[in-house]
């Protein structure tokens, strides 16, 4: 009886801290999410580039294809967005944040862009990863 009480406190303590781990690791990456929300809005591509991973791994998939490294997808923001009429406001409507590894999430969402020359919608999926202590998106599915 007293190893199954051992072992039903160690499995409740287990479940506690993962979810609380969970609760941390979702709170950082809504920080990054809502950190890249201002930067767009403001029209800093070079800011909301900040949430991306600086690799040349990076994956971000969009109308256009495949885009790799975080150098070439700056480069296709800057290219389809070049000024504040086309980068306008940025909102997100977060559907879904589930965890896929200790290290690991998926953000499933919509975005929604409000300008003059016409508001943009559409949906998303990306993939966080820590990486030297931070949140970064190392894969971004765009439509």
């Amino acid at each position: 009886m007293r190893a199954f009480s051992i072992l039903f406190f160690l499995l409740s303590f287990s479940l506690t801290y993962a979810q609380a781990n969970k609760d941390a690791d979702v709170k950082a990456i809504n920080k990054v999410l809502k950190q890249q929300r201002i930067a767009w809005s403001n029209n800093d591509i070079e800011g909301y580039m900040e949430g991306y991973w600086k690799d040349d791994a990076l994956a971000f998939y969009g109308n256009k294809g495949v885009t790799y490294g975080w150098e070439n997808t700056l480069d296709h923001y800057l290219t389809y967005y070049p000024t504040a009429a086309y980068t306008g406001k940025l909102s997100f409507k977060i559907n879904a944040v589930n965890n896929i590894a200790p290290d690991a999430y998926y953000v499933l969402g919509e975005y929604h862009i409000k300008r003059d020359i016409g508001n943009a919608d559409g949906i998303f999926m990306l993939v966080f990863k820590k990486i030297n202590g931070e949140w970064k998106i190392i894969a971004d599915t765009s439509v």
